[in-house]
């Protein structure tokens, strides 16, 4: 049942409709009980499931019945998979079989022209392991056709063999590189990349492929993330982009590509507090999403949402954020922690608390699912929260299971300030008056070793702000905007 809810938490709204039509049109009989299944657990129920659907303890029907559910959902999956960004894969594979299929029925002329015309499509894509098998056809057949020169297919072969090497070794580096930034939390991003880089002797330049300059990119984003350094990426980040800058006759080739990397970039440029040219990223990625009938629309729309929301709120439009926010309905955990964030900064903390306290899953459970950066933030944002509303008990018992649960964590990640921020939480609640004195800003300002407000992340500066609007007696909103502008 893990891989049915695994599948079931990847899927939007609309999917989940159209997955249930899909078992309708499949189920022969109306007493099937795989929709009814389906219903269940993405309702949240997981207790029971067997005597629900059959009256009576029946693990064995049960357990064969999750079997041919996963099935379904694994099948509806790759489905939708190959109905998108693979079509032209899929479409260039068919013509190379067609082609071999025509050879062996002795069809030259049209296995030629259909050979040639899955090359002619391979290679504006980079699809340097198909263009592999064609040229490898082309060898194999090239005695038949007296407009092909041997010498010059070998030649085509033996580059595109280049490439194709080259591709395989960027797989490699990209594995090394996400073992290495695992198990090595304090190194830079950038000279890890730039170290592996050279161990397996890649380049980067115009020879890679959307899909590998898209990898590095979410690779050095995902890592800049746990870092919370997004100043030290972005000349990376932007050296990456100039080389997809250059490919942009193949962005219709590679459209999810494409969204995904300027999402990224949006993303990398907002935290940098670079919001002007973060809203003109997203707004390309929005125009970009319109495209094709708006195919790749739904797939994106809450990146966009997220993107518009966090841009408008940092730069003084927090109304027009929130309301971005409450009109997309969404069960994204994300959106639900940005939405508590917003209301926070407009010192509207019952609110805020209430979208917190309903996030009633276990720590654990929601590291395994967002991560542990998204799981500190939570609990420290609840924190400010029930500091704001006075309630003593919780605020102490939160403290201290905060400092329990993540203190080694945290020391070993490297982010000793937010340590060093929970204890000045507890010192403010032990004494709100002496926030306003020069000995707490004395301890506030010995307690964090800033980096420079540009290079500062701006989540990081978000939370400092807290204290500052406290120590400055001033407004918690205003403070941030001060803050990161």
């Amino acid at each position: 049942m893990y891989g049915i809810i695994a599948i079931l938490n990847t899927l939007t709204t609309d999917e989940k409709q159209e997955f249930v039509l899909q078992l309708r049109r499949r189920n022969r009989r109306t007493d099937t009980k795989n929709e009814k299944l389906f219903k269940l657990i993405d309702s949240g129920k997981t207790k029971d499931l067997d005597i629900q659907l059959y009256g009576k303890p029946s693990r064995n029907a049960f357990h064969a019945l999750c079997k041919r559910l996963q099935d379904n959902l694994i099948d509806f999956v790759a489905s939708k998979s190959f109905a998108g960004e693979t079509s032209e894969e899929l479409e260039i594979l068919k013509l190379l079989l067609a082609s071999r299929i025509f050879f062996e029925k002795k069809l030259n002329k049209l296995a030629f022209k259909t050979l040639e015309n899955a090359e002619r499509m391979a290679i504006p894509l980079d699809l340097y392991s198909i263009l592999n098998e064609i040229y490898h056809t082309k060898i194999q057949y090239a005695h038949l056709n007296t407009n092909w020169v041997l010498k010059e297919i070998i030649e085509t072969s033996e580059n595109n063999m280049m490439l194709f090497r080259q591709e395989f070794h960027l797989n490699r580096a990209y594995a090394v590189i996400k073992s290495r930034l695992k198990n090595t939390e304090h190194s830079s991003v950038s000279d890890i990349i730039q170290n592996t880089f050279s161990e397996f002797h890649i380049e980067v330049n115009e020879a890679l492929t959307y899909k590998s300059l898209f990898q590095l990119m979410e690779l050095t984003a995902t890592a800049a993330k746990a870092q919370s350094d997004f100043y030290a990426i972005s000349p990376f980040m932007l050296e990456l982009y100039d080389i997809v800058d250059k490919k942009s006759s193949l962005k219709n080739k590679h459209r999810f590509y494409h969204l995904s990397i300027l999402n990224l970039l949006a993303i990398t440029q907002f935290r940098n507090k670079k919001f002007e040219a973060s809203m003109r990223f997203t707004k390309e990625m929005e125009q970009e999403m319109r495209k094709e009938n708006n195919t790749y629309y739904k797939r994106f729309e809450e990146k966009l949402v997220t993107l518009k929301a966090l841009n408008y709120n940092y730069t003084g439009e927090h109304v027009k954020a929130l309301s971005i926010l409450k009109d997309f309905k969404s069960d994204s955990l994300d959106l639900k922690l940005l939405i508590a964030m917003c209301l926070f900064q407009q010192d509207e903390f019952s609110g805020s608390y209430q979208i917190i306290k309903n996030l009633s899953h276990t720590d654990t459970w929601y590291e395994k699912k967002m991560g542990w950066v998204w799981v500190v933030k939570k609990n420290l944002i609840e924190i400010l929260l029930l500091t704001e509303l006075d309630k003593l008990d919780l605020v102490l018992v939160r403290l201290q299971q905060f400092k329990r649960k993540f203190s080694k964590l945290l020391q070993n990640k490297g982010e000793e300030r937010v340590l060093a921020f929970v204890k000045l939480i507890s010192r403010y609640y032990e004494n709100p008056n002496q926030v306003t004195s020069r000995v707490f800003k004395n301890e506030v300002e010995n307690s964090f070793e800033w980096i420079g407000k540009e290079q500062e992340d701006i989540f990081v500066m978000s939370f400092y702000a807290w204290l500052k609007a406290k120590m400055e007696e001033k407004n918690l909103y205003h403070t941030t905007i001060e803050l990161v502008t």
